[in-house]
C-alpha cells in the first residue's frame, strides 16, 4: 500500500473535513466540466497530460492556480476547473465494491442522526464512500469503526478515504473481519450502527448487544426481499422500536426563462433504508394497535414473526 499523503495545512488540522483551499497542488483531485456538462475527474500529477475528445491539457497548467477558472484544451475545448465536492468525489473515485450514492449517504447521516463525537460502527466499508460522510459527521473527536470482510475492498476504501482527507483520519478504525465476530470485542457502547451488507438480519442480536439504549441501527439494502427480512427481524427481536423503511428519489429540473419542467434524468431507486432505535435492556415497545393486512402473515409467509402477533392474524383467506 502506498504511503499516506502528508496532511495539508490549508485548513485547520482540527477540522478534518476533506476540504482544501488555496492553489491546486500535485496529488489533489480536480473536476473538469466541459461546455456540454460532461465531467472528468483525475488526480493532478506533475508532467502528466489529460486527454479527451477535445484534445489535451497539461496538468502543470492547472497546478498552482486557484480553483474556479476556465482552461482551454489543445483542440479548443473549454473546461471549468474546481476541486470536487465530497458528493462528486465519491461517484468518481476508484471502486472495489459499489459505492453508497450521495443521496443515500445524506439520508443516513440525517436520519441515523450522526453527530460530532459519536461512536459509529459501519459494516462494510465497501469503497469508502459512506466512510467519508460518516467521518465528516463524527469529526476528529468521534470514532468510526468500519468492518470489511474482504482485504482488497478494505485496501481500496483506505486509499480513497486517505486521498479525500489528505491523511489518516484520527477518528477512523478500519478492520478486516466479520461484524458478528468482532463487534462484541468493542468495550464501550456504540451510538450508531450502519449495516451496508448482504444479510444484515444475521447481525441483529450482536447489534442489539452493542448499541447503547436510544442508539440507532440503520440498514442499507438493495432489494424488497432484503427489506422485508431486516424489518421483520428487527420487529421479532423485540428490543427495537418499530422499524422505519423508506427510499429517496432525486429529480432535477430544467429552468430556462419560461421553459421550466422536470429534467430528463432522474436518480431513482438505489437502495432502501431502514432505521430503528434500541430500547433499554428488558424493555419492549408498546404492542401495535393496528392489525396487519389480511394475508400479510398468511401460510405463504415464512419469515420472522413479531412475538406479540396473534396466532390467527394474517391467516384469513377470501372466498369469491
Amino acid at each position: 500500500m502506498p504511503d499516506a499523503p502528508t496532511v495539508r495545512d490549508d485548513v485547520p488540522p482540527h477540522a478534518w473535513a476533506g476540504v482544501h483551499r488555496g492553489p491546486l497542488r500535485p496529488g489533489e483531485w480536480v473536476r473538469l466540466t466541459d461546455q456540454k456538462g460532461r465531467r472528468h475527474n483525475f488526480e493532478l500529477v506533475e508532467g502528466k497530460r489529460f486527454f479527451s475528445n477535445r484534445g489535451h491539457l497539461e496538468h502543470d497548467e492547472l497546478i498552482g492556480r486557484e480553483e474556479g477558472f476556465t482552461v482551454t484544451s489543445s483542440a479548443g475545448g473549454e473546461y471549468l476547473v474546481f476541486r470536487p465536492l465530497l458528493s462528486e468525489f465519491v461517484v468518481s473515485m476508484p471502486r472495489g465494491a459499489a459505492v453508497v450514492y450521495p443521496k443515500d449517504a445524506a439520508q443516513i447521516v440525517a436520519m441515523a442522526d450522526i453527530f460530532p463525537g459519536a461512536t459509529v460502527v459501519e459494516a462494510g466499508a465497501g469503497s469508502g464512500a459512506l466512510s467519508c460522510s460518516l467521518l465528516r459527521a463524527v469529526g476528529p473527536h468521534g470514532q468510526l469503526v468500519s468492518f470489511e470482510r474482504r482485504e482488497e475492498f478494505a485496501d481500496v476504501a483506505r486509499r480513497n478515504v486517505t486521498q479525500f482527507f489528505g491523511g489518516d483520519h484520527p477518528a477512523w478504525d478500519l478492520r478486516v473481519g466479520d461484524l458478528v465476530e468482532q463487534l462484541p470485542t468493542l468495550t464501550e457502547p456504540v451510538d450508531r450502527i450502519i449495516l451496508d451488507m448482504l444479510a444484515p438480519w444475521e447481525c441483529v442480536d450482536v447489534v442489539a448487544d452493542a448499541l447503547a439504549p436510544g442508539g440507532i441501527v440503520c440498514a442499507y439494502v438493495a432489494t424488497t426481499t432484503q427489506l422485508s427480512r431486516i424489518v421483520e427481524t428487527l420487529r421479532a427481536h423485540g428490543g427495537f422500536t418499530e422499524p422505519q423503511p423508506w427510499e429517496s428519489l432525486v429529480r432535477d429540473w430544467h429552468v430556462e426563462g419560461l421553459a421550466v419542467r422536470p429534467g430528463h434524468k432522474m436518480i431513482g431507486h438505489t437502495a432502501f433504508l431502514v432505521t430503528a432505535r434500541r430500547m433499554a435492556p428488558g424493555q419492549r415497545p408498546p404492542t401495535k394497535k393496528r392489525r396487519p393486512a389480511p394475508g400479510a402473515y398468511g401460510p405463504d409467509y415464512t419469515g420472522p414473526r413479531p412475538a406479540d402477533l396473534p396466532s390467527q392474524v394474517g391467516l384469513e383467506t377470501t372466498e369469491g
